[in-house]
């Protein structure tokens, strides 16, 4: 398979991970493969963007955010 051929894996620069159960609810946030804070909700992704440089227009754009555990709505631990 040539590299032209090959399937386009986007590598978006924000990554949040899952939900960190504990007394306040957190997910880690990731910028360009490094951590960089907090968020426990969308202000605070979106203002952890912002002080990267990074304006997030679409939350649902997968070459923009990689959610991971979650969606842009799941900020509490899921019970099983």
């Amino acid at each position: 398979m040539t590299e032209s051929a090959s399937p386009y894996i986007s590598r978006p620069r924000i990554t949040v991970l899952g939900v960190q159960p504990c007394k306040s609810p957190f997910r880690i946030v990731e910028i360009d493969g490094e951590v960089v804070g907090e968020a426990r909700d969308v202000t605070d992704l979106l203002e952890t963007a912002a002080a990267y440089g990074i304006t997030v227009h679409d939350l649902d754009d997968p070459d923009v955010v990689r959610w991971v555990g979650g969606d842009r709505y799941t900020w509490r631990p899921r019970h099983r």
